[in-house]
């Protein structure tokens, strides 16, 4: 027997909901087959599509502020008019749907023409931008300047041997077989030819002229600018131990990197993941799931401990035994003989597999190299500006001021790195735009998802509302009277309100 088609959710919008059975903020129901989310904000009702553009995640879960909504999975956020996908992780736009009154009901019959992006400020429009990095902050520049209807030329020049890809699906769904590879480009070849955006990869940029605005590649070729964007990212940090240059010891940057460890995997059984980080519990949960046998070896003694407190940490590790994986704490690898593994404290592991991700460290070279301010990163002031007027930075290497914490920082995030190119573009276009995210990111470990809203280096106490060992909890990170950052499991809602508090304590 054929298997049957779900049925929609909720009611028919199409033959209308009588006021009275719309009493909140957000209603589930459909027109036909789509999915269509009724929408109330002020005296207003809004009708969109019923899932975020990102991941699909379900946008009924999510929080209305003003004339956004958020979606409760990554904090992607969208404009109820226009449904245009104003905050990353998503790109694409919702569809909007004509909402009619007839009598006391509320229909909706069709969609509406996709109203233009919301283009605010007047534009200083240069002839030529550049942006040196085809990550996540270069990608989302380039998609907003177009988006902003800049007609000037866009040079992208990226190191990678791949257009822009979905990286944190490297270490999660791709390395563990369950998402194609078809998923992973951020958007297919077409949108840069269509886009006119001149992408070219496996270029390396050698040095900036500062003084007449060109970029050098090398080979000797120049590429002029009247605005520029650094987005150089950051780099594995490589461990200077005997045996790491061997073809089953790899690092996690690139599709290439991913694709290597996928390769080597196909007949491991056994692997040794050094760094007990974000990435390398999420290789290893990945791992996991293509049945191999995994060590991680980590110096800490809690996983996680340093950004997530010690309760939350021990959580993690807790998670990871329980589906396997056997830790090595408080130790590292000194040597790999071979498939040999050498620890400080003795012990060796036999290893097929060996993943290395003990952190990354910005690219600084090139900034460094022209002139610009460094500390820690390139430092930029609140429109993401270098110490160099007409040059920016995004992304990994970015150190901005930051008013939630109130002091300068610089983050490793995707959706951050995202959010900066997205500013980074409507700034150079003379919109003046300060950068005032909250921080947010996202770390998946099996089914269990940890949201994190804000930046908190060291903090004074912790409170817990819920139960960590239940997966049930928002975790706030307190110094004095401020909550500098909340990690959440399974509290999508209350995260998303602690991200819109934040953003309203400043």
């Amino acid at each position: 027997m054929a298997d049957q088609k779900a049925s929609p959710a909720g009611p028919d919008l199409s033959k209308g909901v009588a006021t009275s059975d719309f009493p909140g903020t957000m209603l589930l129901g459909h027109v036909g087959d789509d999915e269509v989310l009724l929408v109330r904000s002020g005296t207003e009702i809004f009708a969109i599509d019923a899932h975020c553009s990102h991941y699909h995640g379900p946008l009924a879960d999510g929080v209305v502020e003003g004339e956004g909504i958020r979606c409760p999975w990554h904090h992607a956020c969208f404009d109820l008019r226009t449904g245009e996908a104003t905050h990353a992780p998503a790109f694409s736009p919702l569809s909007v749907w004509k909402v009619e009154r007839e009598g006391e009901r509320i229909v909706v019959k069709q969609k509406r023409e996709q109203p233009k992006p919301c283009i605010k400020g007047a534009i200083d429009a240069p002839s030529r931008i550049v942006i040196v990095g085809g990550g996540a902050a270069g990608f989302a520049a380039a998609e907003m300047l177009r988006r902003q209807q800049y007609r000037g030329s866009i040079v992208m020049l990226s190191q990678e041997a791949a257009a822009p890809v979905d990286r944190p699906n490297l270490s999660k769904d791709y390395l563990a077989g369950s998402a194609p590879e078809d998923w992973m480009p951020l958007r297919s070849d077409d949108f840069y030819r269509e886009a006119n955006i001149d992408l070219r990869l496996g270029v390396e940029v050698t040095s900036i002229d500062t003084t007449s605005r060109k970029v050098l590649l090398a080979g000797g070729e120049s590429v002029p600018y009247d605005r520029l964007l650094l987005a150089t990212g950051a780099e594995p940090v490589k461990l200077p131990i005997p045996g790491a240059d061997q073809p089953h010891v790899h690092l996690l940057r690139s599709l290439n990197d991913s694709r290597a460890i996928i390769a080597s995997a196909k007949d491991a059984r056994r692997a040794v993941v050094i760094g007990a980080s974000f990435i390398g519990l999420e290789v290893a949960a990945s791992l996991r799931a293509r049945d191999i046998e995994v060590h991680v070896v980590g110096l800490e003694q809690r996983p996680m401990e340093r950004v997530l407190g010690a309760e939350m940490g021990d959580l993690v590790r807790a998670l990871h035994e329980e589906h396997g994986v056997i830790f090595h704490l408080g130790d590292t690898v000194t040597s790999i003989d071979g498939k040999r593994a050498s620890l400080k404290s003795g012990g060796v592991i036999e290893a097929d597999l060996v993943v290395i991700g003990v952190g990354v460290k910005p690219r600084l070279a090139l900034a460094e190299k022209a002139g610009l301010a460094v500390d820690r990163g390139v430092i930029v002031n609140v429109y993401l500006e270098t110490s160099v007027p007409g040059i920016y930075a995004a992304g990994d290497i970015a150190r901005w001021p930051d008013k939630h914490s109130g002091q300068a920082i610089r983050v490793e995030h995707w959706v951050v790195a995202e959010r900066q190119g997205q500013a980074a573009a409507r700034n150079m276009l003379g919109q003046r735009q300060a950068f005032d995210d909250v921080p947010f990111f996202w770390s998946q470990h099996y089914d269990v998802p940890i949201n994190y809203v804000g930046h908190a280096e060291k903090w004074d106490k912790i409170e817990i509302d819920g139960d960590i060992a239940a997966k049930d909890c928002l975790v706030r990170y307190v110094s004095g009277r401020r909550v500098l950052a909340v990690a959440s499991i399974y509290r999508d809602v209350a995260s998303l309100e602690a991200e819109i508090a934040m953003e309203k304590a400043n």
